[in-house]
């Protein structure tokens, strides 16, 4: 068949006006792409960690320069790209583009508010800090050539200075009212006082020393032992001596007596923007507190179903009160804890390919958290693999107080902190190969910790929590996350007092009382982040659930879960965008 003149022609013209589009969509993807590579490399430049386990050679002996000259030129910079990413038309781009143009112009945004709220003044909690971080830097590094070796060195020559420009940010924050509240820097000096030793081979910091490659010989072995001891007994020890003096004489009387962010200068304004930072939502303070009252609400419901299931006699404090003080629920030594720990993982091991199509090459390990952060910090945290690939991620479990570490919930802890929770999650997606560099190595709280909340309640789904009390236990952690809503924005925004934070959790949870108080301090050093949790795993299960009404049959609980993780960590409103697309392409 041959077409009239006329609609050849047209056919011609559509098709040139298609090609020339086509061409301007590739220019468009160039610019941006271009752009994204600029914001990679300055990345690299502030974080010379992240670059030397990227493999970058010259950055393996830096620290970061977090000077305040260093915090406006960060600012410029990024705003610079946020300014040229503003003029790319995203229609042109391609569909991947559109998602990588609208997360970096996301995390840009943020870093300009972060520095419009100056943040980066109070750059230490009561629970992290460069001190802390610094200790353990051994721990995620390489030691295998005499290099290696010396690039720590060289590190740890440079500690001097990096403690000063941390604590020349928290005078700046004294002098602009940017400080943190009194209550959470009781005990703080535990925390740098662990480091300064007499001996230097009994620094923590000295660990790399005490066991060296094979590969290196008796001499260089001396001699590297030699330098990592003037270096720690000269530069290392006087810097968190400094930095002890600092806190102690300066820092925590200048400290405020308040607890909420709304405290703070611009405080209302800083809040309503970590809400929004937090859960990537446009939810307001007062809505979130809303979502949590009712969240609480309905779970007690729940927990009272599994009281009477044990057939307790008493009433919901009782029941808390029992939890609380029956020894029978308590580890009595940290090994035994360790294996009920490690035994509870090999069983979820085992039943991941029921729940997931692709498992992480990745392995995880089980450690304790040391002993000098232990009181301050956590039942438990996840570290994930440094980037470089080359070493394991870390689930790592506090053995410190067990009296305060029930057994019921640790089923809960376990599978949110390692798999199918944190790890799984972080190790597929430094996996992941169609991802910029830029979304495998950053994340958002609310995907990350949403994602590892519902992956408590997975286990429900291959043969756990057939215990009542451990389910009571998975119970009392959901609990948990919806009382932070409540919590985080009663203290933040609604004038709530600690003892207030306290006591509504006591009454809603069956945490301990230390768990508890160092939960409640954590959200009170940390504002908003504690939201993150509970409304990233209520998107997840609204997704799912519609996912499966929608597609009935055809739902397939694996595919689901393969579509959630294979765009890495996104905001909440690009994952319910992913998973409309999701839900389309399969719907017979």
């Amino acid at each position: 068949m041959v077409l009239p003149a006329k609609l050849r022609m047209l056919c011609v013209l559509a098709l040139l006006s298609c090609t020339a589009h086509a061409t301007d969509t590739t220019r468009t993807d160039v610019a941006f792409e271009k752009l994204v590579e600029t914001h990679w490399q300055q990345t690299l430049t502030v974080n010379p960690f992240l670059a030397a386990s990227l493999g970058d050679k010259k950055s393996a002996n830096q620290l970061p320069d977090v000077s305040l000259s260093q915090q406006l030129k960060l600012a410029k910079d990024s705003a610079r790209i946020l300014s040229k990413l503003s003029e790319i038309d995203s229609s042109r781009l391609s569909t991947a583009n559109q998602t990588n143009l609208a997360i970096l112009k996301r995390l840009l945004i943020d870093d300009s508010l972060e520095f419009k709220y100056k943040t980066y003044l109070i750059p230490i909690s009561n629970r992290s800090g460069f001190h802390m971080e610094f200790a353990e830097l051994h721990k995620s590094l390489p030691f295998k050539t005499v290099q290696d070796y010396r690039d720590y060195l060289d590190r740890l020559d440079k500690f001097g200075v990096y403690t000063d420009q941390h604590i020349a940010l928290l005078t700046e924050g004294i002098s602009t009212g940017n400080v943190l509240p009194s209550v959470v820097l009781q005990g703080y000096e535990e925390t740098i006082s662990a480091h300064i030793v007499q001996d230097a081979t009994r620094s923590l910091l000295y660990s790399p020393f005490r066991n060296f490659s094979q590969s290196l010989t008796d001499a260089e072995k001396d001699q590297l032992q030699a330098r990592a001891m003037v270096s720690i007994t000269s530069t290392v020890v006087p810097a968190y001596k400094r930095f002890h003096d600092f806190m102690q004489r300066i820092y925590i009387p200048a400290a405020r007596g308040t607890i909420a962010a709304s405290a703070l200068p611009n405080g209302r304004e800083f809040y309503r923007y970590r809400v929004r930072h937090f859960t990537t939502l446009e939810i307001s303070p007062d809505e979130i507190h809303q979502v949590g009252l009712t969240e609480v609400a309905r779970i007690k419901s729940e927990m009272l179903e599994v009281i009477d299931q044990v057939e307790f006699d008493g009433d919901f404090a009782d029941f808390l009160q029992f939890l609380r003080t029956d020894p029978k629920f308590y580890p009595t030594n940290a090994d035994d804890y360790l294996k009920e720990t490690a035994y509870i993982l090999k069983r979820m091991d085992g039943e991941l390919p029921k729940l997931f199509l692709n498992l992480p090459r990745t392995p995880y390990g089980l450690k304790v958290i040391p002993a000098y952060i232990a009181p301050k910090t956590t039942t438990a945290y996840y570290q994930p693999p440094p980037a470089s690939g080359k070493l394991a991620g870390q689930y790592f479990l506090n053995t410190y107080n067990l009296k305060s570490r029930p057994l019921y919930e640790l089923e809960a802890l376990s599978l949110h902190e390692a798999v199918p929770g944190h790890h799984l999650q972080i190790a597929l997606q430094q996996e992941l190969t169609d991802l910029p560099l830029f979304r495998k190595y950053s994340g958002f709280t609310a995907f990350v910790e949403g994602w590892a909340l519902y992956a408590e309640r997975l286990g429900l789904e291959v043969g756990f929590y057939t215990d009542p009390y451990s389910n009571f236990g998975r119970l009392s952690y959901e609990m948990w996350r919806a009382c932070r809503l409540v919590v985080d924005t009663g203290i933040h925004y609604q004038g709530w007092t600690r003892k207030q934070a306290i006591d509504y959790m006591i009454e809603n949870t069956s945490l301990s009382r230390h768990n508890i108080v160092a939960e409640v301090d954590r959200y009170i050093a940390w504002p908003g982040q504690a939201l993150a949790y509970k409304m990233g795993e209520l998107k997840i299960r609204e997704l799912r659930q519609r996912a499966s009404q929608q597609l009935g049959a055809h739902f397939d609980i694996r595919e689901f879960h393969n579509e959630v993780l294979r765009h890495g960590a996104v905001p909440l409103p690009i994952l319910e965008s992913n998973i409309e697309t999701f839900i389309e392409d399969r719907t017979p």
